[in-house]
């Protein structure tokens, strides 16, 4: 996932960043701007698509102390995490529905 930073975010220092991903959209977007808005460091989070027919995404991130870009990362480790656990979760759900009903696997 290729990720580049705008130019006219520098002037705020590393605390204040936005961020742009190719080829995401709304559904990175909102999972990990919920996941960084929970940070108590994290002063501003949000994300913009400026227009459907570009696939980009661009991710702002103002900190109260701080990297943007660690509260980034961070986030988005715990977003993998997050859906690891969603994933083992379900396959243990699913494996365990097809035992008590005696199916196939």
């Amino acid at each position: 996932m290729p990720i580049a930073q705008l130019a006219s975010s520098e002037a705020k220092g590393e605390t204040s960043k936005t961020f742009v991903f190719n080829n995401e959209g709304h559904t990175l977007g909102n999972a990990l701007r919920c996941i960084i808005s929970s940070y108590e460091d994290v002063q501003f989070c949000g994300y913009t698509v400026p227009h459907p027919a570009e696939s980009k995404m661009h991710f702002r991130i103002q900190m109260h102390k701080g990297r943007a870009v660690d509260a980034l990362k961070r986030g988005l480790q715990d977003l993998v995490k997050m859906c690891d656990h969603t994933i083992e979760t379900f396959e243990n759900e699913v494996t365990t529905f097809k035992n008590e009903n005696h199916i196939a696997t």
